[in-house]
């Protein structure tokens, strides 16, 4: 049925918009980032590729159509570290792993347009806690959706096995778990902006105390950050410092300065690993030490709202052919009886008065002279 009149909407008036924030808990268990799934040491729902630049992490076998991808695991350094060598098995794809993520997430230095560095502060370009040997954690969307929400990722690191872990507090016994948290972060402040990828966080070690972060490379644990999240990218950089062991000996002796030089940077206790195996063995090493990761992902709903206002003296009659029979209104019995409709629809339209959306109302509303009805219609995208 053709609508013969319309109501036109006050822009400033009548229209205005809204943006809400969605939140969901993402409980990542070290079950099945280490393989829940492998039979006699295959792990079905990790997938290594023939070019050995990552690995892929799936919740199930990923030949299975009922598998989602969780996150991409790689590593690499940067082509001044002191690992860099022609000698490292594929030196050239991992200085070419960090130049990737550096650039899409940081990009390039104003003063020699080189690729920046990653460092573990808030303060990218300064060239202080330079992180030169990483990590690299790249979410899928499919769990991050539009971003990760500041102050809620933590991850749990098993530093043992592989090196010793030193750190000498009851929290952290020989052999035990590391946990990294953005805690400190919110909209408000311990973010900042990464240019090209949006905001990051840095991931300071929990202390079990209620503290972050805190230490230096002189005293217990280590230096205090081990890494940085970038929100909206869903990217996570980790410091290969989290298995630095910590400095022994004695200020004189000669490995402290090394471990001072290098405390955000060198894989002080698996030197070998990083210059002597392949990514996806690194990649295996990190990801069999993973004893959790969790984060509350965001899901942004913009809506636009339309307040559609009918006042006492319109819409009181109805343009529905049964609405009149025998040139009589048939929900008036009396001819002195007021005019009276029921609103069901709500047409939006464009200037051209073409139907671009419709919203039904949960039940008729009754509508004449004595009243008026403001119908609030929100569209979400």
């Amino acid at each position: 049925m053709p609508v013969t009149t319309y109501e036109t909407l006050d822009t400033s008036a009548d229209v205005t918009t809204t943006r809400t924030l969605l939140h969901e808990s993402i409980p990542l268990t070290g079950a099945i980032v280490s393989g829940t799934y492998g039979v006699e040491g295959s792990e079905d729902n990790i997938k290594n590729y023939t070019h050995g630049m990552f690995q892929s992490v799936y919740d199930y076998p990923y030949l299975s159509s009922s598998a989602n991808h969780i996150f991409d695991i790689t590593m690499g350094y940067h082509s001044d570290s002191v690992l860099s060598s022609s000698t490292s098995v594929q030196n050239a794809k991992k200085i070419n792993n960090y130049n990737e993520f550096a650039q899409v997430l940081l990009g390039y230095t104003a003063s020699t347009n080189t690729v920046e560095i990653f460092e573990s502060d808030l303060s990218f370009g300064d060239n202080d806690n330079q992180m030169k040997e990483c990590y690299f954690i790249n979410f899928s969307r499919l769990i991050t959706k539009d971003q990760v929400k500041k102050g809620t990722f933590s991850i749990i690191v098993n530093t043992g096995s592989w090196v010793t872990n030193n750190i000498e507090k009851p929290s952290y016994p020989a052999g035990g778990c590391i946990t990294l948290t953005d805690a400190s972060a919110s909209e408000t402040g311990g973010t900042n902006d990464a240019g090209l990828a949006g905001e990051y966080g840095v991931l300071y070690r929990d202390n079990g105390d209620g503290t972050y972060g805190g230490s230096t490379p002189a005293t217990a644990g280590g230096p205090a950050q081990f890494g940085v999240v970038f929100y909206q990218a869903g990217i996570v950089v980790l410091s290969s410092s989290i298995f630095n062991k910590l400095r022994t000996g004695g200020a004189s002796h000669p490995l402290n300065s090394f471990w001072r030089e290098h405390s955000n940077g060198f894989l002080q206790g698996v030197t070998g690993s990083f210059t002597g195996s392949a990514i996806s063995g690194n990649c295996d090493a990190l990801r069999h030490r993973l004893a959790n990761i969790s984060f509350n992902n965001t899901t942004e709903i913009n809506s636009t709202i339309y307040f559609c206002r009918a006042t006492h003296n319109k819409f009181n009659y109805s343009y529905n052919p049964t609405y009149v029979s025998s040139s009589k209104m048939v929900v008036k019995s009396v001819a002195a009886d007021t005019p009276v409709s029921y609103i069901t629809t709500i047409g939006l339209y464009n200037s051209s008065n073409e139907l671009l959306a419709t919203a039904k109302v949960s039940e008729p509303l009754k509508k004449d002279p004595t009243n008026e009805l403001t119908l609030r219609v929100r569209l979400d995208y």
